[in-house]
């Protein structure tokens, strides 16, 4: 793996052993979502229908356990056996967990002290040991780093690794199994990770698909560092906590760079509206990063063409189920509504 771009070749190579141990999730489809398309956009889609990949229907809420099972599949012996330790908000700490108990190797989490609740019920139910430190992502990374050098564990990024990108890259190969003629893939945007798969998956097996990212307003490290051309660091801000990175990584940045066809950016209530959207029209449980591509499309921020086939990835459905209610009320209004 060179000049920090994963290529299809190693997202085949991962996809074998991450199918064997993850669902393969279905893509659904919504002609209601189409419509509201249609009316804030004025494009007609192919077959009056929006495809939607079901990552949140994935093993452990998301679709973070497909890269963490290749990345822990990576590790030599003596790293399974001492152990590895990782830095996440959630899902991928979750997934880490889930991946470390099916592959019997010890999993540590670091989270920031005010991590949603179920979540770090979750890791643990996973079978992982969670440190609750800091007020913030930056102060959680510096106990990893010192719990790291104290027990001699293996740090495994939660985004940033090439072996997480290959596995994320195997819902790329199943897009276009399931719907081979597909134009747009928009996938919501943390640090990365999964949109650097997903497009190196689908652009290296057909170029003309097109692959848009979706960031919060104050979640936008990656559109941040592809401005800047390296790296930036921020402080996330945004109601999808699971899209909350305070960097974007050299290797995603490169994968952004080589694939991306652009990101946009929506505040927190148009995110909301399509997680609002999602549970009443088509009856889907979602987070708010899970439901930000779906966002995007609704609120007309897509560029579409007229018989484009549009597939949006619902990245997870874990939410806080004590504050459903209080999210659905923050959604703000659609075009189409």
């Amino acid at each position: 793996m060179t000049d920090h771009v994963v290529t299809l070749a190693q997202v085949q190579e991962a996809r074998p052993t991450v199918a064997s141990r993850v669902h393969r999730t279905p893509l659904l489809s919504s002609a209601t979502a189409a419509r509201f398309i249609e009316a804030a956009t004025g494009t007609k889609l192919a077959d009056g229908r929006l495809y939607l990949k079901a990552e949140h229907l994935q093993k452990t809420g998301s679709f973070k356990p497909r890269g963490m099972t290749w990345k822990i599949a990576s590790l030599t012996p003596d790293e399974r056996t001492r152990g590895i330790i990782t830095l996440s908000a959630g899902n991928a700490a979750q997934a880490y967990g889930w991946a470390g108990r099916t592959a019997g190797v010890p999993v540590t989490v670091v989270m920031p002290a005010g991590a949603v609740r179920s979540k770090v019920d979750a890791c643990r139910g996973y079978g992982a040991e969670v440190i609750l430190h800091g007020a913030d992502v930056g102060e959680a990374l510096l106990e990893l780093e010192r719990v790291r050098d104290a027990r001699g564990l293996t740090y495994c990024h939660p985004f940033d690794d090439p072996f997480v990108i290959a596995g994320h890259g195997s819902i790329g190969l199943e897009i276009l199994e399931d719907l081979p003629e597909v134009d747009v893939v928009v996938v919501g945007v943390g640090g990365g990770g999964l949109i650097s798969g997903v497009a190196a998956a689908l652009k290296e097996s057909r170029p003309a698909v097109r692959v848009y990212g979706v960031e919060p307003e104050r979640s936008n490290a990656l559109s941040l560092a592809l401005a800047a051309g390296e790296v930036v660091r921020i402080q996330p801000l945004s109601v999808a906590d699971g899209l909350g990175a305070p960097f974007a990584g050299q290797w995603t940045l490169a994968m952004a760079q080589h694939y991306l066809d652009g990101i946009v950016l929506l505040d927190d209530p148009t995110i909301l509206a399509g997680m609002r959207f999602a549970a009443e029209r088509i009856k889907q449980v979602l987070e708010p990063a899970g439901a930000a591509a779906l966002a995007a499309l609704l609120a007309g921020r897509i560029p579409l063409k007229a018989g484009d086939r549009v597939v949006a990835l619902a990245s997870g459905g874990n939410v806080e189920v004590s504050r459903i209610g209080e999210l659905m009320s923050a959604a703000g209004p659609l075009p189409g509504a």
